[in-house]
């Protein structure tokens, strides 16, 4: 074990086969953090290093989700 960045095999030799990808598991990551701590772009550039319009995309869906959940524990 060391320091040094991981490989991507040795993150997609345990995922093949599964049904998620590694890129679903990144997008549902970064949903979830924006869920959690809220819609806040800024936090999501600091956290995960996007660019500024992919984490107002990204807020903005949560945003949405948030709204859709709150509607629907009103009903």
């Amino acid at each position: 074990m060391g320091t040094s960045p991981v490989s991507a095999v040795s993150l997609t030799t345990p995922l093949r086969g599964q049904t998620a990808t590694l890129e679903q598991l990144r997008v549902d990551r970064q949903l979830e953090e924006t869920l959690v701590h809220g819609p806040d772009p800024l936090h999501l550039t600091e956290v995960f290093g996007l660019d500024a319009k992919t984490a107002i995309r990204y807020t903005d869906s949560a945003r949405a989700l948030l709204e859709q959940g709150a509607e629907q524990q009103l009903r």
